[in-house]
């Protein structure tokens, strides 16, 4: 038995070899109907509300009402400048965020699948502090 020799890609056709790239441009630009259904499922916008519960970290300012309902089809950013306005802090003034004080999420995530993965006993948990509390 020799080992020096490559073992072929089944799954894909080399460069070359006279096979058949696979299915042509316009076969792969078929859509099916349930994929359609799919996407104009994908387009609308959840309107389910989330509950969001701040919790300050270090000197942040401590809100009196910490707990919020915010649409679970929004971004994690409007919940960012949400905050920012509840706090009264200006677009420059340093503001960082964690989720479950773990983690800081990118902006366009979306609120209702932050809470679907990381929500705690109802809430999505989001600490905040206006210096860098966690590298």
């Amino acid at each position: 038995m020799s080992l020096s020799a490559p073992i072929p890609d089944v799954t894909s056709p080399g460069i070359g070899d006279g096979q058949a790239p696979g299915p042509s441009l316009a076969a792969s630009m078929v859509i099916r109907p349930n994929a359609i259904a799919a996407l104009e499922h994908y387009k609308q916008k959840d309107t389910s509300k989330v509950v969001v519960r701040f919790k300050s970290i270090g000197a942040a300012p401590i809100m009196k009402n910490n707990v919020f309902k915010v649409t679970a089809g929004n971004k994690y950013a409007t919940v960012v400048t949400f905050l920012r306005g509840q706090l009264g802090s200006k677009e420059g003034d340093p503001l960082f965020t964690y989720v479950n004080a773990a983690f800081t999420p990118a902006p366009d995530d979306i609120v209702g699948n932050l809470y679907k993965c990381f929500g705690t006993e109802g809430h999505l948990i989001i600490n905040y502090s206006n210096t860098q509390a966690w590298a």
